[in-house]
């Protein structure tokens, strides 16, 4: 670790004399932010020698258990790698009961080498190989998540904290949901400004409890995805101090919208300019190319965009969830839309994720496949105008879990872009949560086949 690495943890110190503990946080392959907390005084030792962390950390799935088929467990005797501090990513934490603070870690083997399933590596790959041939992308990540709040065995959308009222219309837009959430947004907004998290635009989306934030651009799509990381954080901490669950779920409520996780990117040249940028509302051939790479590439990604079960039941007709491989200019009813804008912001807005998906592995996998694109120069066909979910369904889109895998493991995209280990890794994971959540039974299958089968 560089000196001006350690001088930033001893000016946080400084900075920040109440902080009395700080939450060292690896994120795993489910987008899960594990690890431990510590003591002030344990900081610049952190910084300057790392802290030696179990492997299998990113061998865990959804639920924190272990998977011993990444060969993170037990067959290397859960031997511990090292982690180190992500710069830039120490940050006070004021949802915290006791005076804290948080701070990215990242994971390497002893040998000083990547750690293979460390997801904010796979990313960092992907971004290399941009590199390689001059092209810096510039990432935002726009989340939509749901306030809701427990009603017996199950969630309902939050009441609101001004008048205790809870509306189940939809109000798409309305300021008056706003309005009623407002003490938890104020905090929101002051622990945002507090991390330095560039949060912009909120709203008020589709369905009664649901909102959407937006995330400033970055030149940097590492920071752009540790940015998504610490708001998610962010939201359900302070969620929780207003009595509320903040949740990322894709799909909580059958009759309600998903959300999703909408990743806009522009790639720049070595001057910084945005190589998107176009009078033509539909931008650059370059953009096409690698709007061309997206659809060529989105079946095998289906895995990454929506890692879970509760991930396919988004995915349906006028839902504002795309269900092809389709793009349009100033359209959301497509998979990849490129918004309305001047010239110098033309973008694409990747609309597949699902909330739930981790956003280092989101980013990486929209990289991926835009040059994969761009190098092959593939064409993504005529635009959809209109209503897209017109279209005939796609049959080889896998929209369920099962089938989703399957395209994602044999995958050439992910195999060359992210790393065959790191895939391993990655597959044995999900194999392992799909086969242990379709073992257990749950309350619907006892209300559709407990008397009736």
């Amino acid at each position: 670790m560089n000196k001006a690495q350690v001088a930033e943890a001893l000016e946080f110190l400084e900075r920040h004399p109440d902080v009395e503990t700080i939450q060292i946080l690896i994120t795993d392959l489910g987008g899960v932010a594990r690890g431990k907390s510590i003591a002030r005084e344990e900081l610049e030792t952190l910084y300057r020698s790392g802290r030696n962390v179990a492997g299998s950390i990113l061998g865990l799935d959804l639920r924190g258990e272990d998977v011993e088929e990444t060969g993170l467990v037990w067959s290397v005797g859960d031997a511990d790698k090292e982690c180190w501090p992500v710069p830039g990513t120490l940050k006070p934490a004021p949802w915290l009961s006791r005076p804290g603070a948080q701070l990215l870690m990242t994971m390497f083997e002893k040998d000083g080498t990547p750690a293979i399933a460390d997801p904010r590596h796979a990313l960092s790959r992907v971004v290399n190989r941009l590199a390689a041939d001059g092209l810096q992308p510039v990432v935002a990540v726009e989340l939509e998540f749901y306030l809701v709040e427990p009603d017996g065995a199950g969630i309902r959308p939050a009441t609101g904290l001004v008048s205790g009222e809870r509306s189940m219309r939809h109000d798409a837009y309305g300021l008056g949901k706003l309005d009623e959430m407002a003490p938890l947004f104020d905090d929101i907004y002051r622990a945002a400004r507090a991390q330095g998290l560039p949060v912009r635009t909120l709203m008020s989306e589709y369905a009664p409890g649901q909102f959407e934030v937006t995330l400033e651009h970055k030149p940097d799509a590492l920071a752009a995805a540790d940015d998504a990381i610490q708001w998610k954080r962010l939201v359900r901490g302070v969620a929780a101090c207003h009595g509320r669950v903040a949740t990322f779920m894709a799909k909580p409520f059958a009759a309600l919208a998903g959300s999703g996780m909408h990743v806009h990117v522009s790639l720049a040249g070595a001057d910084g300019a945005n190589l998107f940028a176009s009078d033509d509302a539909a931008g650059t051939p370059l953009l096409r190319h690698a709007i061309g790479g997206m659809a060529a590439t989105m079946a095998e990604g289906m895995a990454v965009f929506a890692p879970n079960a509760n991930s396919y039941r988004r995915f349906r007709r006028q839902s504002y969830a795309p269900i092809a491989a389709t793009w349009g200019v100033n359209n959301r009813s497509v998979g990849f839309r490129i918004p309305l804008g001047p010239p110098a912001s033309r973008h694409v807005e990747h609309r597949i994720c699902g909330a739930d998906a981790n956003p280092y592995l989101a980013v990486a996998t929209v990289l991926a496949a835009m040059h994969h694109g761009i190098v092959n120069r593939i064409d993504p066909g005529a635009a959809v105008t209109g209503n897209g979910y017109e279209r005939p369904a796609d049959p080889s889109l896998p929209l369920n879990w099962h089938a989703a895998l399957d395209r994602a493991e044999g995958s050439a995209l992910l195999n060359d872009y992210l790393g065959s280990d790191f895939v391993r890794v990655f597959m044995a994971v999900k194999r392992a949560e799909c086969e242990r959540f379709n073992a257990e039974p749950t309350a619907l299958d006892y209300d559709w086949y407990l008397r009736l089968a």
